[in-house]
């Protein structure tokens, strides 16, 4: 907002009047607030009820029952134990090497909550280190799943935390914003949104949206007891291909 005042330009915010009387160019590294650099304290959660339910099944059952849609990229694992994962996302959006509203989501976390990061595309820096876990520790916060690196492995597993991520590399983030806490995000190339549950475990990371996790609880429960009758047969040999050669047929295939 600008006024005129003495026959010179008056700006209200960071630009300056220079003695010339002409307007001191803005910052280019200002941060503006709103879209970008935003936080939302509060979300709504899945029932806790619901979320232990989730434990129950791997995420191959829960990605099959996804239509294979909503599972993240193979290349997000967990990076320092064999433990599995299962909670609410709190969503973090990172500025490209800087994690400072990574640090803010401790604060905002509740016991039990997933951390889901989305660090704009970066693979150069670390965002996540000993220090953030051993405070995440301490505030019942159940893991992370990281879109990018992490830094002092060691020290992270002896937090014991699950930590899903990318790599590892010892070059480290910066503290400065901006970001976005509790907002839609990417992670993995799915879309996560606030309250989202998160299942991840040695097969990968799979994401169900909370619109729908109710419903899909009470399929996955058919589902898997199916699956599981079927994999029982072919462990004992019982089992036929008919069904390939229907499919083969459906599709047109030649055979000669």
């Amino acid at each position: 907002m600008s006024v005129l005042t003495s026959g010179h330009l008056k700006v209200h915010g960071p630009s300056k009047i220079l003695k010339t009387g002409a307007v001191e160019k803005p910052k280019s590294a200002e941060m503006t607030p709103g879209l970008g650099f935003q936080v939302r304290t509060t979300i709504e959660r899945p029932s806790k009820r619901l979320i232990e339910y989730f434990k129950a099944f791997e995420t191959t059952d829960i990605s099959d029952l996804l239509n294979r849609m909503y599972t993240m990229h193979y290349g997000i694992s967990n990076l320092c134990n064999d433990k599995s994962l299962v909670g609410p996302a709190i969503t973090v959006k990172l500025f490209p090497g800087d994690n400072l509203m990574l640090h803010k989501a401790l604060d905002v976390a509740e016991p039990g909550d997933v951390v889901v990061v989305d660090t704009s595309g970066s693979d150069r820096n670390a965002v996540f280190g000993d220090l953030i876990a051993n405070k995440a520790l301490h505030r019942g916060i159940a893991g992370f799943v990281i879109d990018g690196l992490i830094r002092d492995l060691d020290g992270v597993k002896e937090t014991g935390l699950p930590v899903y991520a990318r790599g590892v590399t010892s070059f480290g983030p910066l503290h400065r914003g901006p970001g976005e806490l509790n907002y839609t995000i990417s992670c993995g190339g799915i879309v996560v949104n606030p309250g989202d549950i998160i299942s991840a475990d040695t097969s990968g990371v799979v994401v169900v949206a909370q619109h729908v996790a109710q419903n899909a609880a009470l399929k996955l429960k058919a589902h898997h007891a199916r699956m599981e009758q079927y994999v029982s047969d072919v462990k004992r040999g019982i089992f036929s291909n008919e069904w390939v050669d229907r499919q083969l047929m459906a599709d047109g295939c030649q055979f000669e």
